[in-house]
């Protein structure tokens, strides 16, 4: 079976953001699976295909709206309005729909499509409609901009938000109505978008890393609690608002806290153990140096692949419930937390009675063999349609 991997951004490099690692975990299982893949989107500005062999370049584009020039950003809104468009979809508009159809011709023979998140299948449905399909739906999209929307302290905001909320919610009905399967990242997102049944949907468990990985042995720890992440993507952003304005200040003042990865200019914190220390050359040490991870995502959907990674590194944390989403087996040594003060209090107990590490490799292990079976399953219907639309 030959599949075209349909993405907004083809892999270049290291695996950085959770999308990419995300991508990473499914295109290996594919593969695994014995499925012939080639990937087919846009690339980072300047950058070069990690498996040029088997991919397909659409063009350069940076998708990124922090980045972008108030200049680029109106030219995005105006097009996303004239053309009935989602303003993350309309930015891959840098090819035509006749520039996708030849590039998909050049891959030809292929069986169907991985159309991988709403973004690229959403700009270009009326191309991706003519072969058997699987939808991954990395997060309920439409979901994400209803609480940006309601987390909006502008008014433009808010109504740009609920634009794209109504509009991608469309998007996603149309997309889970074509496909053969659904995969999802966490369960609870499978209702959200009308695909619970077993023979429509899976949530698919990943991996942040294609090997096992291995064991680290002691760590020198010089802070009690470490957080990284791209803190100008909106769900991001709420969950460190939450952390900052509601847990910490329960925290003693002697607790010292580092925040790394991008964060929004007004953001910041009275207390005078945080320290934000932006960009650090190595996430996994940058971690390992904490006596406890937080982990406190308070929105969005889908898998929170930090959360995943904590486990793979089988590192002490405290996390909130929606942290947890997709992941079915919780490491002993995390505790949750949904109540600021409890959650505060169970840092300080963490950082001062610290509990072992854990395995890390018994984590990764059950969730790339439980990522196996989902992927299996999906193939299955995918097959199944194939056949069906022959015989048609």
């Amino acid at each position: 079976m030959h599949l075209v991997f349909a993405t907004s951004i083809v892999p270049s490099g290291s695996a950085t953001t959770g999308y990419e690692i995300a991508n990473a975990a499914i295109v290996d299982a594919l593969r695994r699976a014995g499925v012939k893949v080639t990937v087919l989107g846009f690339i980072w500005p300047g950058a070069s295909p990690s498996d040029p062999e088997h991919t397909v370049v659409l063009g350069e584009v940076d998708v990124r709206t922090d980045n972008a020039t108030g200049l680029q950003k109106a030219s995005w809104l105006l097009k996303a309005m004239s053309m009935g468009l989602t303003f993350s979809s309309v930015k891959l508009r840098a090819a035509t729909p006749g520039q996708v159809r030849a590039a998909l011709s050049s891959i030809e023979p292929y069986d169907g499509y991985i159309l991988n998140a709403a973004q690229f299948a959403g700009a270009f449905e009326d191309v991706l409609r003519d072969r058997p399909s699987i939808f991954v739906a990395h997060n309920v999209e439409y979901r994400s901009a209803e609480e940006n929307a309601a987390a909006a302290r502008g008014l433009m905001q808010k109504v740009l938000y609920t634009r794209e909320a109504g509009l991608l919610r469309g998007v996603e009905r149309r997309l889970c109505d074509r496909a053969a399967f659904v995969w999802t990242l966490a369960d609870d997102d499978r209702p959200l978008l009308g695909v619970e049944g077993d023979d429509r949907s899976s949530a698919l468990p990943l991996v942040t890393r294609l090997e096992a990985p291995q064991p680290y042995g002691a760590r020198a720890k010089d802070c009690d609690a470490a957080l990284i992440g791209t803190w100008t993507w909106q769900p991001n952003r709420i969950g460190l608002e939450w952390f900052l304005e509601a847990v910490v200040p329960n925290l003693p003042p002697d607790f010292t806290v580092r925040i790394a990865g991008k964060t929004p200019s007004d953001i910041s914190s009275p207390h005078p153990g945080v320290k934000f220390v932006g960009f650090v050359p190595d996430a996994t040490d940058f971690v390992r140096s904490a006596r406890v991870i937080p982990l406190a995502s308070r929105a969005g959907t889908g898998v929170q692949l930090k959360t995943i990674e904590t486990f793979e590194l089988g590192l002490p944390s405290v996390a909130t419930t929606r942290s947890l989403r997709g992941i079915a087996n919780v490491p002993d040594n995390c505790v949750v937390a949904d109540d600021p003060k409890e959650f505060a209090r169970a840092l300080v107990e963490a950082a001062r009675n610290p509990k072992p590490d854990a395995d890390g490799r018994v984590f990764h292990a059950a969730q790339r063999a439980a990522l196996d079976r989902e992927i299996a399953r999906g193939l299955v219907q995918l097959r199944k349609a194939g056949k069906h639309e022959a015989a048609a």
